[in-house]
């Protein structure tokens, strides 16, 4: 007979992992089990991020995103304190570099100032020059809360506490292929097992809509996958950056731009872009797979995204091309900075949900029935805000 569990979490990433944890630790008799198609944690959106602890200055106050980023940023500074999870709160600034760009660094400001930031402030050119010596700054927001970290040795202390500390279980190479109900149980049929659960939460990324479709029959969310591709600093121009450079988003496109980010296990990359991804788990320009591409042409809302940020588009598309029209986009920070200081980075895939009407979902989206939660959309800042969404959902479901 097979075993029945309390609780099937579907996906091993920061969120799911995070979820996983808060449940043994508020009920350390709960039988939870996590389940993910690969071989280990984090292998996708949490491994292959910039590796930022997001401040929160970005999100409309109120929203899941800024409340989840700004209690999530307490909880993970504090796990990686017991935890021996490197970290570093080092501080960034944004930057304006034309008159243009003043208006929407002050609308920054504001929301930094309503989602409860202390000690940000706005510095003029020359104060701006004493945090980053070269960036392009008319103005800037100084944000002493942002740090980096290394959220791949965070996902892997998660699960480690999560199986040795609360003696869960996890499985892996189990790939989700249906979610049927079978006399009032849920059974998670997988192409490794079938597991029997009273409840199911699925954190599954860039297949989150796929995994929510088994069960909502009207889910109207699909996901759009934007791969971001990344250069990085050669060592002699590693000085050229001190900690964290990011430029005023555009205000139109839910993305933050091409910046400057000291990684905590050393150097400095540059990047990402945003372009769209023919495979949801492609991390190259080449890599294409016909179901996924499929999946997004047939969606109404993708031609609305495409009417609405084609001209974007184009240009995300050419800076993935053309490694000279990134460093111009890059210089627009930095203006020292070659085409001959880039050596290839690392890329990921960023899954953005979209609705029928061509609208990029903006904020976290949590989708409950009845014993089983959906996280439909958890971009950027999911991991900051990872153990404070994992404690939103573990309290969720327990009610």
């Amino acid at each position: 007979m097979s075993i029945k569990y309390d609780v099937v979490i579907i996906g091993a990433g920061l969120v799911g992992l995070s979820t996983a944890y808060n449940l043994k630790l508020n009920n350390p008799n709960l039988k939870v089990v996590i389940l993910d198609k690969e071989s280990g944690v984090a292998k996708h959106q949490s491994g292959n991020n910039s590796g930022v602890i997001h401040s929160g200055i970005y999100y409309k106050p109120n929203s899941l995103k800024a409340k989840n980023c700004i209690s999530g940023y307490t909880s993970i500074i504090d796990f990686a304190d017991k935890n021996d999870v490197p970290y570093d709160i080092c501080g960034k600034i944004i930057v304006a570099t034309s008159t243009k760009e003043i208006e929407g660094l002050n609308n920054i400001y504001k929301r930094g100032v309503e989602n409860g930031l202390q000690g940000i402030k706005k510095l003029n050119k020359e104060q701006s020059l004493e945090i980053e010596p070269h960036c392009a700054a008319l103005s800037s927001i100084y944000v002493p809360q942002t740090g980096i970290i290394d959220y791949s040795k965070m996902a892997e202390r998660l699960l480690y506490l999560f199986l040795n500390q609360f003696g869960g279980l996890a499985v892996f190479n189990q790939k989700v292929t249906n979610i049927v109900e079978d006399g009032g149980n849920l059974v998670v049929e997988t192409t490794g097992d079938n597991y029997v659960t009273n409840k199911i939460i699925s954190c599954a990324g860039l297949f989150s809509d796929r995994i929510a479709n088994l069960t909502e029959k009207t889910n109207d969310l699909r996901i759009i996958p934007f791969r971001g591709e990344y250069f990085k600093l050669k060592p002699e121009k590693e000085y050229l950056v001190k900690n964290l450079i990011y430029p005023v988003p555009n205000p139109e496109f839910p993305f933050l731009g091409v910046h400057f980010t000291r990684m905590i296990s050393g150097g400095i990359e540059a990047g990402p872009n945003a372009v769209l991804a023919f495979k949801r788990e492609g991390y190259k320009f080449s890599d294409f797979d016909f179901d996924d591409i499929k999946q997004s042409l047939l969606w109404p809302g993708f031609w609305r995204i495409v009417a609405k940020y084609g001209r974007t588009g184009i240009g995300e598309i050419y800076r993935s091309l053309s490694k000279a029209a990134f460093t111009k986009a890059l210089q627009n920070l930095i203006p020292e900075i070659q085409e001959v200081d880039l050596i290839d980075g690392g890329a990921g895939v960023r899954a953005q949900a979209c609705d029928r009407k061509g609208n990029l979902i903006d904020d976290f989206d949590i989708l409950q029935n009845k014993n089983i939660i959906h996280v439909r959309n958890a971009p950027s800042p999911a991991a900051t805000s990872c153990l404070s969404i994992g404690k939103l959902i573990s309290e969720k479901i327990s009610t």
